[in-house]
């Protein structure tokens, strides 16, 4: 671009936003997208793709669907910035129909297509969508600033209790989301249900119970938007929403743990497990998707545990209690089987990790030893191998692999169920012969909105449309146009069919 050309869209941007909204308030990104669109596709992902039969990845950049998914995206991205700027629906408004922002043009082909009052509809949609998300997420202005957030995040994280095994579990698994933002570079990042699973190292039920009892409702993680096809759930990290902590948590590399009050004094008035956590989550990242600590192997237990001791070495059973989130009795039961292992030793009434017990290897030394003869574990292998859960990760990523290929398979008979279209050829043009269709729907059928009753349910049938002539349309992943284009379509084939008989 020229500077004369650079300097005469400077002019024209300040003049259009003059009386909308103040230009200062917006950023650059947010009046270049308005002004100009989406010129670098970053609201585009995965719009303009779809799998063909052959398994091959096809752009459509003429697809009416793809188009407007990315449009939306687009009008939500505006909408975002209008309310994070303190605009109102109004100002958004008149952003996305004044007919110079390309920004706004998705808006305008509703308005053209379906009439000004529905535009309007879905540009308060829009804004009520936007203005929820504004008001309970963080803006993040840098890569320096997501980091922070993260880095927050681990710290909560880690001083936060996780009690019992469903405590632990879904630790595990906010644990893997964790793992996945921070590749992400933020808060917002994309995560199938299997990828989670396999992260975490448990099963999908187990995941699925988590997700709707621990992590949704105590404000941990939402998911944003459900995955599809090749594309993982839109997922994003929450910090500040989460219930019960209205005071900051203590950092747990700068903060010292709470320990549980005197019995003697007759100090114990809250649960056991009630102290601060203080656990490296980075080890228990690392290890909690291998076999030795799967459901029947030394457990999530052992990893609070481990994850403690690696944080501050040489802890009482009292001490552990309350930095590792396990019960008195459990905690015991869990450093006696590591003990076992020679994993852990202990020098008076206080325990700490092996040299190598991070790598699954026990050392020999007199301390480690329980009174049993036990062989020093040789690494996490070994230690998976005595406990019979070898192989758990690779059998359920195996079956991981084959409910994928079965899904895809599944999408690509829905996208082919279709008959091909028939076409003859006349005078060198080329002529569609229409395709039969049934008899026109009885009065019964048809429901509000162009939507048709299943008679055996009584409910309406999400793949069936009535179109404009009162017949029944199929909708399918494979039609990219509304029903009403498709009855139009099938009119033309028709009448030029006719005329060519």
């Amino acid at each position: 671009m020229t500077d004369s050309t650079h300097y005469a869209l400077s002019q024209r941007r300040s003049a259009q936003f003059h009386g909308l909204l103040e230009y200062a308030r917006l950023p650059s990104a947010a009046t270049d997208l308005i002004l100009l669109g989406d010129l670098t596709g970053r609201y585009a992902t995965g719009s303009y793709s779809m799998l063909a039969s052959d398994r091959r990845t096809v752009a459509l950049r003429a697809d009416r669907q793809g188009a407007a998914e990315h449009g939306h995206r687009i009008t939500a991205a505006i909408a975002c910035h209008v309310a994070r700027a303190g605009g109102t629906v109004d100002q958004l408004t008149q952003l996305l129909l004044h007919p110079e922002h390309e920004g706004g043009r998705h808006a305008r082909n509703i308005a053209l297509r379906s009439g000004q009052r529905r535009a309007l509809d879905y540009i308060h949609r829009v804004w009520a969508n936007a203005t929820e998300a504004v008001s309970t997420t963080r803006a993040l202005g840098s890569r320096h600033d997501a980091y922070e957030f993260l880095a927050a995040l681990r710290d909560r994280i880690e001083t936060t209790p996780w009690r019992g095994e469903r405590g632990r579990t879904a630790l595990r698994v906010l644990r893997a989301h964790l793992t996945f933002a921070e590749i992400a570079g933020g808060p917002l990042h994309h995560a199938s249900e299997r990828q989670t699973a396999e992260e975490a190292g448990i099963s999908r039920t187990t995941l699925r119970a988590v997700y709707d009892t621990v992590l949704k409702p105590q404000g941990w993680l939402r998911r944003l938007r459900v995955g599809h096809n090749r594309d993982g759930s839109t997922w994003y990290l929450d910090y500040d929403t989460v219930p019960g902590q209205g005071a900051p948590a203590p950092l747990s590399r700068f903060r010292t743990t709470q320990f549980p009050p005197d019995p003697a004094l007759e100090e114990w008035t809250t649960p056991e497990t009630g102290a601060a956590a203080d656990i490296d989550s980075t080890v228990l990242g690392r290890l909690m998707g291998h076999d030795a600590f799967a459901h029947h192997g030394l457990g999530g237990a052992a990893l609070m545990i481990i994850s403690a001791l690696r944080q501050r070495p040489n802890q009482t059973v009292s001490e552990l209690v309350g930095t590792s989130s396990v019960s008195r009795a459990t905690a015991y039961r869990t450093l006696k089987r590591l003990a076992d292992h020679r994993l852990v030793r202990h020098t008076g009434e206080t325990w700490a990790l092996a040299p190598r017990a991070l790598e699954g290897f026990g050392d020999g030394l007199p301390g480690a030893d329980t009174g049993r003869a036990a062989a020093a574990a040789q690494g996490w292998d070994k230690v998976a191998e005595q406990h019979g859960t070898a192989g758990v990760a690779a059998r359920r990523k195996a079956l991981h692999a084959v409910e994928r290929a079965a899904y895809r398979e599944v999408l690509d008979r829905l996208a082919e169920h279709r008959s091909k279209a028939v076409v003859i050829v006349r005078d060198g043009r080329r002529v569609l012969v229409p395709a039969p269709r049934p008899d026109e729907l009885p009065p019964t059928w048809h429901a509000p909105d162009g939507h048709v009753l299943d008679p055996v349910t009584g409910r309406p049938a999400s793949d069936w449309r009535v179109a404009t002539d009162g017949r029944l349309i199929l909708i399918t992943p494979a039609d990219q146009r509304s029903y009403d284009e498709l009855a139009a379509a099938h009119a033309e084939a028709l009448s030029e069919w006719e005329s060519v008989a």
